[in-house]
């Protein structure tokens, strides 16, 4: 099968993905973002294509890794009869525009955390003095800075930060502020198309912030624990009733909604996801059993190929080297640094990110030899993950890994990822939710 692959974000992106399809036979040209910063990614491991339309009606599959860039541009092409596996500009409407989300779940039946949607800084600061409550701002549209989404403590730190994001003219477009509710924050999502949900929920668990303790600053996601089931209730409550909805939108490719569980078993949804998410998708990987590829063609024409491993539980790091997430603010050098402890062995679990083809020093017969070798490009190197019956089997797998990779500029990941579900499993059991799985 010939494949295309249009990476918007770059390393961080389908790199993971398009490698393996090239492992397993299939022709792959992939498309980088333009920006300096991803001139080196896929570098000498996977063929790089400036124009992606010169290989549009080349490709027998187009996967877009992103829903906010090439949507109008590839219509045409789905049109043709292109295999496209990705959002189309009506479903990426629910991911970017949050009150159209939050419309489409009250419209469905699915209640959801009270909210207002603001264009108005001072509008919003008045709001929030009035009520003297905290909310969770988040914005809508495109947005990069990950730590626009703030969840506030008080009514005052949240005054703060929307009178610092206006001197900053940050947060251009609209933004919500969300009533805050408690609980356990727990994702479902599902593989989607003209056939409906294929079979098999992927039940996830991420960590967003930096630091262990989820301390620091919002870099997306430094970690995700991952399983596929057969029976899902979150999904059953918040995925399946959208099922005629997403059709509607032409939608091929992943959908997932994270959610808060309050204490008495209501899901609160949140945010959709309407694309693979990262790492989320890496960690997929080791749970898609067969080809990487021919199944997503199967998705496109309305059959369940039946490819996803049920019950068996990942976990997956995110493995990144100063100065992330500030190499591209600090002017830090993060390209051509080795990766040395890859092995046929692990190279499975091993899921590249920023990474290229360089040269290095080894060590070979005890000597010191320089030769071809996995080097860095960029600061958001690989995603190390583990397998298991239980999430401690997973765990230890994914950081016995960690430990056998060895970057010579001070790798960093947290070491606390998916410790959380030790208390929070037996609590979300008690409501009928992650039956079956054991910490």
């Amino acid at each position: 099968m010939k494949i295309l692959v249009l990476d918007k974000w770059g390393g961080d992106g389908g790199l993971d993905w398009a490698l393996r399809a090239q492992d397993a036979g299939h022709q792959v040209k992939h498309h980088f973002t333009n920006e300096p910063r991803a001139q080196f990614y896929g570098k000498g491991l996977i063929e790089r294509v400036d124009d992606w339309r010169r290989w549009a009606l080349w490709a027998d599959l187009v996967l877009l890794t992103d829903n906010t860039k090439w949507l109008a541009q590839v219509e045409p092409y789905r049109k043709h009869g292109i295999k496209i596996i990705g959002a189309t500009q009506a479903s990426a409407a629910w991911e970017l525009d949050r009150n159209l989300a939050m419309s489409i779940f009250k419209k469905h039946k699915i209640d959801v955390p009270p909210y207002r949607e603001f264009s108005d800084y001072d509008a919003a600061i008045a709001y929030v003095k009035r009520e003297e409550r905290p909310f969770v701002s988040k914005p809508c549209g495109d947005e990069p800075d990950k730590a626009l989404s703030y969840v506030a403590k008080s009514p005052a730190d949240l005054v703060y930060m929307l009178e610092r994001w206006k001197r900053a003219s940050k947060l251009k477009g609209k933004f919500l502020l969300q009533e805050k509710v408690g609980g356990i924050e727990m994702a479902v999502g599902g593989w989607f198309g003209p056939g409906g949900f294929n079979d098999g929920w992927c039940e996830n668990w991420e960590e967003k912030k930096m630091m262990p303790g989820n301390l620091g600053v919002a870099t997306g996601e430094m970690g995700t624990t991952v399983r596929y089931v057969k029976k899902s209730k979150l999904a059953e409550k918040v995925l399946k009733p959208l099922e005629d909805a997403l059709a509607a939108t032409g939608h091929v490719g992943y959908v997932d909604v994270n959610c808060i569980i309050g204490e008495d078993g209501t899901p609160w949804p949140l945010e959709f996801t309407m694309r693979p998410g990262w790492p989320t998708f890496n960690i997929q990987q080791v749970l898609h059993e067969g080809d990487p590829a021919e199944w997503l063609a199967n998705l496109y024409d309305g059959r369940d190929a039946h490819n996803l491993a049920m019950d068996t539980i990942a976990v997956g790091c995110v493995l990144a080297i100063p100065d992330f997430p500030y190499s591209r603010l600090t002017g830090k050098e993060v390209v051509g640094i080795p990766i040395y402890g890859l092995t046929p062995k692990n190279l499975h679990n091993v899921h590249p990110c920023q990474v290229m083809q360089g040269e290095a020093p080894q060590d070979v017969n005890g000597k010191v030899v320089t030769m071809p070798c996995w080097t860095t490009a960029g600061d958001y190197v690989l995603v190390a993950s583990g397998t298991g019956e239980t999430v401690q089997q997973a765990r230890r797998g994914a950081y016995r890994l960690l430990k056998e990779i060895k970057v010579p500029n001070s790798p960093m990941w947290r070491i606390d990822i998916a410790q959380r579900l030790k208390k929070e499993l037996p609590e979300l059991q008690a409501m009928g939710y992650a039956t079956g799985m054991e910490y």
